[in-house]
């Protein structure tokens, strides 16, 4: 039986404007409206504007609802102030990754919005829901009643300030967030961003996202589909979930340790993830520079020089910023050394790559 496909609530208009749509995490989402090139382009020089709206938002509030979040999530959200932002993960009782999100602290005093992967939203909601006996804690999945653009962008700020009429974006640092409350409308409006760039999400009722995507584009910001969106973060080395992070493939793996922290009180996960970093992981994710213009794919088959297979690409791409043939590989961990020498089979050919750091381009948050 075929899926039925949702919408977000900006669908038609990418219609109207000719988008090249496709499913994505069971949404018909737009791939481009020109090319990828130039929409990359558009991000890295000026500014771009992407429809998230099909990501997802769960909050959980109540008395427990602290101790609750730091116990699902890797990162530490006791460090936070209210308007502060973790990046993190959630994972299974062996290390395997649930889902990578953002946890937004104190929207309301006390209260967390995590915001997660669009594909994985019912099954994070669902694992949330699984864990939270014991916690006094309200969860709520109120993904269908919001809208997210993302404006990504050297120039987002600015474009961000002249649509919304108001100067919010200028004085938010690098992951916090601000609440803006106008007559019965709420808005978030944070500064994270997945594309390298400095960037906002703004976060509203799908009618109010309708209205400033249109001023978006009044203001000639230049709208950017998903196929960007993942030739940017890749630059950027930003993993992809069910790419770089999965129910197989751990942070520690992905290289991404940084955010357990194995000092806090009991996280799922945490023993798992303390035995990984104690006594090394099997596989890594590694950054692969090839020494030729072919252009590697995920799933192609990494190999020594004799045809030995180590490992597996996981992203690849011909890099729009930088002109080079690049890739992210799950390889056996005695080849993932920076230096090692590696080959990428394309169909019935070999081509010869180098270990490389995973981010690949220079990036440019405000900080």
């Amino acid at each position: 039986m075929e899926e039925q496909l949702k919408f977000t609530c900006l669908h038609d208009f990418h219609l109207a404007l000719g988008a090249k749509m496709s499913p994505f995490a069971g949404y018909d989402m737009p791939i481009q409206y020109t090319s990828i090139t130039e929409e990359h382009r558009a991000v890295r020089a000026d500014v771009g504007i992407f429809d998230v709206s099909h990501m997802g938002e769960i909050f959980i509030s109540g008395p427990d609802s602290e101790k609750f979040v730091n116990y699902i999530f890797t990162n530490d959200v006791s460090t936070l102030e209210a308007g502060q932002i973790l990046y993190g993960m959630m994972l299974y009782p062996d290390g395997g990754t649930v889902d990578d999100l953002l946890v937004y602290k104190g929207y309301i005093e006390g209260n967390f919005l995590l915001v997660v992967n669009a594909a994985n939203t019912e099954k994070d909601y669902a694992w949330i829901l699984q864990h939270a006996e014991g916690f006094d804690v309200k969860i709520v999945n109120d993904s269908d009643n919001w809208g997210q653009i993302a404006v990504q962008g050297p120039n987002a700020e600015e474009a961000v300030t002249k649509a919304l009429g108001f100067a919010v974006a200028s004085k938010l640092d690098f992951y916090t967030f601000m609440n803006v409350h106008i007559a019965d409308r709420t808005m978030f409006i944070s500064r994270t961003g997945y594309t390298g760039e400095d960037g906002f999400e703004i976060y509203a009722d799908p009618a109010w996202i309708r209205e400033i995507w249109n001023t978006l584009l009044e203001d000639n910001v230049t709208p950017c589909g998903l196929g960007c969106r993942d030739t940017l973060r890749f630059e950027a080395g930003l993993p992809l979930y069910g790419h770089e992070l999965s129910p197989e493939i751990s942070p520690v793996m992905a290289g991404l340790s940084m955010f357990c922290k194995l000092g806090k009180e009991e996280f799922f996960g945490k023993e798992a993830i303390a035995a990984q970093k104690a006594e090394g992981v099997e596989r890594k994710v590694v950054g692969i520079e090839l020494q030729d213009n072919a252009v590697p794919r995920a799933g192609y088959p990494v190999e020594l020089e004799d045809g030995t297979e180590v490992g597996v690409v996981t992203t690849g791409y011909r890099s729009i910023s930088l002109g080079k043939s690049l890739c992210f590989a799950l390889v056996k961990k005695e080849y993932a050394a920076l230096g090692s020498s590696l080959f990428i089979r394309i169909r019935k050919h070999t081509f010869p790559g180098i270990v490389v750091k995973k981010r690949f381009y220079q990036t440019n948050y405000k900080k």
